[in-house]
C-alpha cells in the first residue's frame, strides 16, 4: 500500500501498512508509515484507498435538512496516534532484567525492591526462572497458589491475551485461581492488569 496521496508521502521513501486489527482489540483499524524500517506516522485508514464509496452501499439518513452517512475513514483514540512514542520509549523495556542482588536459589533480599539496579539476561535464563518458579510455588503452596489475574484492554495482544495464553497454559499444569476482568479504573482513562499465573480451573477446562 505505498502511495503518493493526501499526505504528500512519497512511495519510493515511505511504505503504507495497514493494520486491519488496529493497536488493540478496541481499536480501529490503522495505517503505520514506514521508513528504513522505522516509524514515521500513525494515521486513520481511509476506505477509499482501494475500494469506491459507492461500492459500499452505505446506510444514509437524512433529518431535519441535513444528511447522515458514514465517514470514509477510522477513527483512531489518541493511544493509537501516539503509538511511535511508545515503540521508540527510552523507557521501554527491550530485554530481561534481574535485579543484581536478587539470587532465585539463594538470598532475594526483598527489602531491595525498587533501589536496586538490574542487569540484563539472557531470555533462556529468564525463561528457565519463570518456570523454576512456578514449579516452586505450586510445589510449596498448592496448585492454588498462582492467580491468573487480567485483563491487560488488550495491549498484551493475542497470542500472550489475558483470557487465552496464560490461562491456557497455567491450566495445563494443575488447578489454579482465575480472575478475569480486573481493571483499575479512574477518571478520564482505564488501565489493565495482567499478572502471572485466572474462579478456579481444572486442566480439561484450560482451552475453554
Amino acid at each position: 500500500m505505498a502511495q503518493k496521496g493526501r499526505h504528500g508521502l512519497d512511495s519510493g521513501e515511505v511504505k503504507s501498512i495497514p493494520i486491519t486489527l488496529g493497536f488493540s482489540p478496541d481499536a480501529n483499524s490503522a495505517v503505520v508509515d514506514v521508513k528504513n524500517g522505522r516509524i514515521v506516522r500513525i494515521r486513520p485508514l481511509h476506505f477509499d484507498w482501494k475500494y469506491d464509496k459507492k461500492e459500499f452501499n452505505a446506510w444514509k439518513m437524512e433529518v431535519r435538512g441535513k444528511t447522515f452517512e458514514p465517514g470514509m475513514k477510522t477513527l483512531l483514540p489518541p493511544f493509537s496516534l501516539a503509538y511511535k512514542k511508545r515503540v521508540y520509549s527510552p523507557n521501554r523495556i527491550l530485554y530481561p532484567l534481574k535485579r543484581v542482588d536478587w539470587d532465585p536459589d539463594g538470598q532475594r533480599n526483598p527489602q531491595n525492591r525498587g533501589r536496586s539496579k538490574y542487569r540484563r539476561i539472557s531470555w533462556d535464563e529468564a525463561t528457565d526462572i519463570i518456570v523454576r518458579e512456578i514449579k516452586r510455588v505450586q510445589a510449596k503452596y498448592g496448585p492454588y497458589g498462582i492467580l491468573v489475574q487480567s485483563d491487560g484492554h488488550g495491549e498484551v495482544k493475542y497470542v500472550h491475551s489475558c483470557h487465552g495464553g496464560p490461562a491456557k497454559f497455567l491450566g495445563l499444569m494443575g488447578d489454579i485461581l482465575y480472575r478475569p476482568g480486573i481493571r483499575i479504573a479512574g477518571r478520564g482513562g482505564t488501565g489493565g492488569q495482567a499478572c502471572l499465573g485466572h474462579g478456579a480451573r481444572r486442566p480439561d477446562d484450560a482451552g475453554k
